[in-house]
């Protein structure tokens, strides 16, 4: 009884915690990000150090090139759009061209002419003009929204940076004396796993960039690497960003006139690049990092989404990977910790994998 009792606290509390992020999403999300973010440079931040350059300093070089990293993302996407935008015109035309054909269509098949589609469709903009103010400016809200949270992430990148042994001295403090090793190793391992996820991710999708760069390439696509980069971008969200970014493509190709084959080469294309990515890239370079099973990674991204839209969904594994390690040390936390984990079937490396991985090792 004792247990169980037990057992509804615990659950209490964590659903006292999503409820307390949900409401305090507009002021979490940019803390959340930025810290998962900063454990990614700290091995880069200890090397600047171990050169005998000051902390801040070391910190300012770290963001310097987060910074970079992002520029050159946006110049490469720019680029190709300007490129994509050029050919706008001729897109335009076939997809009035492809919207006529429906009509003509829909006119055969359902018996409603093409007069009375258009009425449907002037009524349907009529109705919508109301709102076409309030949408603007929902929108230049939203992206100036996007600007501030943007510029807070990266303040709080470099504050993270700058006090990280501050804040972990804070976190030895919380607990007894006796447990300050299980509390210090408890920080070192979460920092630890998200580096581990988030340079795994990163290198990830730059092979993503390759192939899909090369792929499209071949089929003909046009403005190829934009696309490239679209889908390897998009990869940061779990199963569905995969499924956005050839959509997108597919529709692109079909805007810009390819026939059937241009298509069935990009879904060709696509499911030769999943198939290396779940079974080569993800097991060599991401790994094990995250020891979640399939179960709860579906439910901590469908509740990332439902607490915080997009970014929940990015954050929702590394953070599921750090909660884990703190239920796998503390005692009374540890069936959870069991129940979020995967079991260990394979005592023996024998895989093409493992093989891979011992030689990367030995190296």
């Amino acid at each position: 009884m004792e247990k169980l009792q037990r057992s509804v606290y615990i659950l209490l509390f964590f659903f006292l915690v999503f409820a307390g992020l949900y409401f305090a999403a507009e002021f979490m999300i940019p803390v959340a990000l930025a810290a998962v973010f900063s454990m990614l440079f700290i091995r880069l931040c200890n090397w600047f150090e171990s050169k005998g350059i000051g902390r801040g300093l070391s910190s300012l070089f770290c963001m310097l090139i987060f910074i970079s990293a992002i520029a050159l993302i946006v110049f490469l996407l720019s680029w190709q759009l300007s490129g994509l935008a050029e050919n706008m015109d001729s897109m335009k035309q076939r997809v009035v061209n492809l919207f006529t054909n429906l009509q003509h269509w829909l006119h055969g098949q359902v018996g409603v002419t093409v007069k009375q589609q258009d009425e449907i469709v002037k009524q349907q903009g009529q109705d919508a003009g109301g709102g076409a103010g309030s949408m603007l400016a929902s929108f230049a809200g939203g992206v100036m929204g996007i600007m501030v949270n943007t510029i807070l992430v990266l303040v709080y990148m470099f504050l993270f940076l700058a006090n990280r042994s501050h804040i972990k001295k804070f976190i030895l403090k919380l607990v007894p004396r006796d447990e300050k090793d299980t509390a210090g190793d408890v920080v070192h391992e979460a920092g630890k796993v998200a580096q581990n996820y988030l340079s795994g991710l990163g290198a990830m999708i730059f092979m993503l960039w390759v192939m899909y760069g090369i792929g499209f390439s071949i089929v003909g696509v046009e403005s190829a690497i934009f696309f490239a980069v679209l889908c390897g971008i998009l990869e940061i969200i779990p199963f569905i960003g995969n499924l956005t970014g050839t959509s997108i493509t597919v529709l692109a190709v079909v805007a810009q006139g390819g026939d059937t084959k241009m298509i069935i080469g990009v879904l060709i294309t696509y499911a030769l690049v999943q198939f290396i990515q779940t079974y080569i890239l993800e097991p060599l370079i991401v790994g094990e990092q995250v020891n979640i099973n399939p179960l709860f990674t579906i439910l901590v991204i469908v509740l990332g989404e439902m607490v915080w839209g997009i970014a929940g969904m990015i954050l929702a594994i590394p953070l599921l990977g750090i909660v884990k390690i703190i239920c796998d040390h503390v005692p009374k936390l540890q069936p959870y910790g069991f129940l979020i984990g995967t079991e260990k079937q394979r005592n023996k490396k024998t895989g093409v994998i493992d093989k891979i991985k011992q030689v990367f090792t030995k190296a």
